[in-house]
């Protein structure tokens, strides 16, 4: 999952930043509205926009008002001060999917991250299912009828993104732009590293990775 933060607290953004990539998610951060509104119509691969209506340079509502009028289906969360429900209410009503009033539990946070995702996913539970293939988002663990499979950091990356688009072709670049941030460089080469790694441990079973050449990776199940 990528996200990015639109959060001029920088005290608030360092916490955020670290709650959420701790969970497993990339992230990446901007102070102002301009910065976001930039980042948002040059980066087409982010899963949820976590916004501060609040920021410097141009206001939240704008840059969700300008996000929505190019069709984005993102998620927004906006983040508002606890009094200002006509704020809350301007920002549900130009789209965005929930709020959450400041002071906050990060554990809230996460859990409605992965509500939000879930809910853009058209699923109903964390547990990502791909024949006996299992994948716990909030745990982070992998396993094949019931056994674990030890994954790196990247591998699950990989399999989340992979699970997520089940059937679905998946770029090399649509794989380094849901597992790198800002100023990570990570090759196609890095990439067909990590696939073959995942995949030497997930065939296994009656699931492979198909490689379409030129295109990218796909998910499927092999038939009996």
């Amino acid at each position: 999952m990528r996200i990015l933060i639109a959060e001029d607290d920088q005290v608030l953004a360092d916490a955020l930043l670290r709650s959420l990539r701790a969970a497993g998610a990339v992230v990446d951060h901007v102070a102002n509205g301009s910065e976001a509104d930039a980042a948002l119509m040059t980066n087409h691969e982010f899963d949820l926009l976590i916004l501060d209506l609040g920021l410097p340079r141009m206001h939240g509502l704008e840059v969700l008002k300008r996000l929505r009028a190019r069709s984005s289906p993102l998620p927004v969360l906006i983040l508002t001060a606890a009094d200002s429900v006509e704020e809350r209410v301007k920002g549900l009503d130009l789209g965005a999917d929930d709020y959450m009033a400041k002071p906050f539990s990060l554990q809230e946070l996460e859990a409605r991250v992965r509500a939000l995702t879930r809910r853009s996913l058209g699923t109903t539970t964390n547990v990502l299912r791909h024949g006996p293939l299992t994948y716990d988002q909030v745990g982070r663990m992998a396993s094949i009828d019931g056994e674990v499979v030890e994954l790196s950091g990247r591998e699950l990356g990989v399999l989340e993104i992979l699970l997520q688009r089940t059937g679905r072709l998946v770029s090399k670049d649509q794989l380094v732009e849901h597992l790198c941030e800002w100023g990570e460089e990570v090759s196609n080469n890095a990439i067909e590293v990590y696939v073959h790694r995942l995949r030497k441990k997930i065939e296994r079973g009656p699931v492979r990775i198909a490689t379409v050449r030129g295109l990218g990776y796909c998910l499927q199940k092999i038939e009996p």
